[in-house]
């Protein structure tokens, strides 16, 4: 089993800070994922431990062994880049082969390797072909193929699946999955998507100017973000300010503001400002409109997206909530919207965290 992979890293260009003491400990096996919008510095980070960039400050260690001032050759990492960079020139059975080549590989173990990891990504038969006569999917597979027949010691992936369309993304999310799982690699893998950090990871880093905001578990990240700007990323899309009226025990606080009192778990004190995020998908219409987690308001926009509805709905606070609803309300109309307090997450102000 691989051990530990362990980091502390800084990068900047000129003035401008993109990674800034950026460190974690990558366990043996494990999959994690750097999520974060563009710009965050994620792909800088897989681009430093690839040793493609130097960082300014920091070190590389897999167990013992200090990796940073190693070129790229020398690490023992398998990279999978974006736009898959396979050799036009060089057929499938050579863009595979080109690293086990790199490194004076013998012909008969070269031929050995290459054929079994193809038959791994399923392209047997394809060895002949050349990039040009490959699909998008197909080149993927490739690429993978070629970062894998090395037998690296951490597989790196730089956002694989962006220029894939929607139904080749799933299939494919699903192949990475079998692959890791299936040859206990360590993985480290860059997205904007949440969906696929999600379904993918073991563990998440969600960035943000090039700082960590928050790691854990997908659960985690997805049901208890600690911040709004993770809360935002991850798909609370709607913010109600409220105020802290009552503490109770265990960390729980009643707050209210909007015409709503909500609960939850919040270390604000009372009197404080606190924001409550919500799932679209977690409010509710109901003929209720007198309890304290009810929210009444007009509705100011329907659109329909397949089996249910994205609903805008305008309350006399002023404050719009963007519900998911099974059915369609009327434009115009006036709602009820209940919200469970369950499934509120309570957060500091933006800045306050």
């Amino acid at each position: 089993m691989i051990g530990r992979l362990r980091f502390r890293l800084s990068k900047h260009f000129g003035a401008k800070n993109v990674l800034d003491d950026f460190a974690l400990e990558v366990r043996g096996g494990e999959f994690v994922t750097f999520l974060g919008p563009s710009g965050c510095g994620k792909s800088t980070a897989l681009n430093l431990l690839a040793g493609l960039l130097a960082p300014s400050a920091g070190e590389i260690w897999l167990d013992d062994q200090r990796l940073d001032p190693l070129p790229p050759e020398r690490r023992g990492f398998g990279m999978v880049f974006q736009n898959y960079a396979l050799f036009p020139h060089l057929s499938v059975f050579d863009n595979v082969a080109f690293g086990l080549d790199v490194r004076r590989v013998s012909r008969a173990e070269v031929d050995e390797r290459v054929r079994r990891m193809l038959a791994l990504v399923k392209l047997e038969g394809f060895e002949a072909r050349y990039p040009a006569q490959l699909s998008g999917g197909q080149q993927q597979r490739v690429a993978i193929a070629r970062a894998l027949v090395i037998e690296p010691r951490v597989l790196l992936l730089d956002e694989p699946l962006s220029n894939l369309d929607a139904k080749l993304r799933l299939e494919m999310r699903a192949e990475i999955k079998r692959l890791h799982q299936g040859l206990g690699l360590t993985s480290i893998y860059v997205t904007h998507d949440q969906a696929e950090a999600l379904s993918l990871s073991d563990r998440i880093v969600v960035m943000r100017e090039g700082r960590v905001m928050q790691v854990g578990a997908p659960a985690d990240i997805h049901d208890r973000p600690r911040n709004l700007f993770v809360a935002d990323f991850v798909g609370y899309r709607n913010v109600i300010p409220l105020t802290v009226t009552a503490r109770g025990a265990d960390d729980r606080v009643t707050a209210e503001g909007a015409g709503l009192a909500l609960s939850g778990r919040c270390e604000a004190a009372a009197g404080a400002a606190v924001l409550a995020a919500v799932r679209p998908e977690d409010l509710r219409l109901t003929d209720d409109a007198r309890g304290p987690s009810v929210a009444r308001g007009t509705v100011r926009l329907v659109e329909y997206q397949g089996r249910e509805y994205d609903v805008e709905v305008a309350l006399e606070s002023g404050v719009v909530l963007k519900a998911r609803l099974p059915t369609a309300p009327k434009v115009g109309s006036v709602v009820a919207l209940a919200l469970d307090s369950a499934r509120v997450v309570l957060l500091p102000p933006e800045g306050a965290a």
